[in-house]
């Protein structure tokens, strides 16, 4: 597995380890809106799953992205890939909003599930390295056009932003 999806992968199983199925259902205190632990980890296997179908796409035309960035894009590219922050409190869009019904998973559920989709997004992303090598293959809606190593750090910093919420979530359960 590349070394940015390994450390992902550790730094999210480590937050989730020993949590049972309630305490996965708790979210920050006073903020009844706030996602569950547990929605926070779908949303990140719903990113995962959409970035794999993305390039699985990509890889039958054959071809990169013929997109090129725009300079809103080569800063918002800085600010979240080179330099791992995340704009706070912005809406998932809908296609990677977790289910509000989900039946209640352990700490260790959700630790499988996403040790197997990353393991799954590291192949998709590992052969459209192979077949594009270093060019902006791939567009993201809000980052433009990026190459295989940018999604790998998108996903890295999008995670920690993430795995930053789960902890504060155990911090004020004192878990």
């Amino acid at each position: 597995m590349n070394p940015t999806f390994q450390q992902l992968k550790q730094k999210l199983s480590s937050e989730l380890r020993g949590l049972n199925s309630a305490q996965t259902q708790l979210r920050l205190k006073g903020d009844p809106s706030s996602w569950t632990i547990q929605q926070v980890v779908e949303h990140l296997l719903l990113t995962y799953d959409s970035t794999a179908s993305s390039f699985q796409t990509r890889l039958a035309k054959g071809t990169p992205t013929l997109t090129r960035p725009t300079p809103a894009h080569r800063t918002a590219q800085f600010v979240v890939i080179t330099l791992g922050l995340m704009p706070g409190r912005r809406k998932a869009p809908p296609e990677v909003t977790p289910s509000t019904s989900a039946a209640a998973l352990s700490g260790e559920q959700l630790i499988q599930s996403v040790s197997e989709t990353i393991a799954r997004l590291n192949a998709v992303i590992q052969q459209a390295e192979n077949s594009f090598v270093r060019q902006r293959c791939l567009s993201h809606f809000a980052l433009g056009p990026l190459t295989v190593d940018q999604w790998r750090r998108f996903h890295l910093s999008h995670g920690h932003h993430h795995i930053r919420q789960i902890a504060a979530i155990r911090r004020t359960h004192g878990l």
